[in-house]
């Protein structure tokens, strides 16, 4: 099993090292990012102790291919992906908030409706939902961008009010986030895919705002097949879908939701080989087209000669 879970690079100009939970970003300068996909894989906020093959491949992938469909709506910071795992982009400032938009009520908004709660992120929500369930029209529920631990839940008022945001950026990122959300339900649905939920990242540089980090990955999105979702849905079923939540639910069973005390189950190479077939399936399901695997042996030299290379020749 080949697969990436770390890396500790020194390139041409680097100023600086970050590893977040899925991804290593190195600072090339005061201007460049280089950011690795690693195989990592995390859920509630942990990094789980074994790498998934390909995955940092697939989520690369797919977020090169959308911020390309989605550059007419808003800029966003990619420069090249000179390597299957890495794109290299523009380095912006990052809002201390992440956009995201469901347009179904499922996963952890689905389990705090069950527990009661009644709104989300300040907006209200009608009494009669059932899980999986469209909304009247999506509703944008940010989060504060935690660097450890968890995200929480937060109101566009508050967001406001704490200065995180101004009223008029913010204003900006909800009709960008909007936007995106509804180019990206378009194109999943021409592959018979619903896009579910997703989360936006945006950032400022220069006083322009650009869309940054991946989108519409199964990392950071949830999509449903659109054949057999009504059926499911009237019948209370689960619905059949493409997204990290079978890895959270396979960790729910057993005995993991990341609270303290609890232990990580084991990953066997074959479950292991199962979720990564899992993120192929998606790939090709949303992109329509089969997944080359990328040659795997010595991962962290052909990395690191890519790079090297491409910022040789840019820098």
């Amino acid at each position: 099993m080949n697969s990436l879970t770390n890396t500790n690079y020194n390139f041409p100009k680097q100023s600086n090292l970050y590893h977040g939970k899925v991804r290593d970003v190195y600072s090339i300068g005061d201007d460049i990012l280089v950011m690795i996909a690693t195989d990592r894989i995390s859920a509630f906020d942990v990094v789980l102790p074994k790498g998934i093959p390909f995955k940092g491949q697939v989520l690369n992938q797919i977020a090169s291919k959308f911020l390309d469909a989605t550059s007419d709506i808003v800029p966003n910071w990619k420069i090249a992906t000179p390597d299957p795992m890495v794109t290299v982009g523009t380095r912006c400032e990052p809002y201390k908030v992440e956009m995201v938009i469901r347009g179904y009520i499922t996963g952890s908004a689905w389990r705090d409706y069950k527990k009661g709660a009644r709104s989300i992120c300040g907006l209200p929500l009608p009494e009669d939902l059932r899980e999986n369930q469209k909304f009247e029209t999506p509703i944008i529920t940010p989060t504060t961008k935690a660097d450890e631990g968890h995200d929480e839940n937060i109101s566009k008022e508050e967001i406001i009010a704490q200065g995180l945001v101004s009223k008029d950026e913010y204003e900006q990122l909800e009709k960008y986030t909007y936007a995106l959300f509804k180019r990206g339900t378009e194109m999943a649905a021409e592959k018979g895919l619903i896009l579910v939920d997703t989360k936006y990242e945006f950032g400022k540089k220069d006083g322009k705002i650009y869309l940054i980090d991946e989108i519409h990955t199964p990392d950071s999105s949830r999509y449903f097949y659109s054949e057999g979702y009504e059926e499911r849905f009237q019948k209370g079923e689960d619905q059949k879908q493409l997204s990290k939540e079978f890895v959270r639910k396979w960790l729910i069973e057993n005995g993991f939701q990341g609270l303290e005390g609890q232990q990580v189950p084991e990953m066997t190479d074959e479950y292991c080989l199962s979720v990564s077939e899992r993120y192929i399936e998606l790939y090709e399901k949303i992109v329509g087209e089969k997944f080359i695997k990328a040659k795997a042996t010595d991962l962290e030299t052909r990395i690191e000669n890519n790079i090297t290379k491409f910022l040789t020749n840019e820098l």
